[in-house]
């Protein structure tokens, strides 16, 4: 991994979230072009910058570098919502993930 994983990473997690590099510049507390300068590779984010954006995108480190996780906000949202279920219905949620994937 490289300061260019770093870069497309950040992308394609922001438009995951569909929020522009402009707003996510914003939301994180930088001016405008900040993500923008990110993404173009003239900067990269700070340690600390690193982890802000982690929680931004309410992911831990671990998931960011995951490359098996390529849709790692959607699976997160499922995950979240899974935990909110009774155990009949995570079994049968289970169960149609088994179906969906034996086709």
């Amino acid at each position: 991994m490289n300061e260019e994983f770093i870069r497309q990473r950040i992308t394609e997690l922001r438009i995951q979230k569909n929020v522009s590099e402009y707003k996510m510049s914003l939301d994180l507390g930088h001016s405008k072009s900040y993500m923008q300068s990110i993404s173009s590779g003239r900067a990269l984010p700070s340690m600390i910058e690193f982890l802000n954006i982690c929680e931004y995108f309410d992911i831990t480190p671990f998931e960011f570098f995951d490359t098996d996780q390529n849709e790692v906000l959607i699976l997160k949202e499922l995950n979240n919502e899974a935990k909110k279920l009774k155990k009949e219905d995570i079994n049968l949620l289970i169960q149609l993930a088994k179906k969906i994937n034996s086709k």
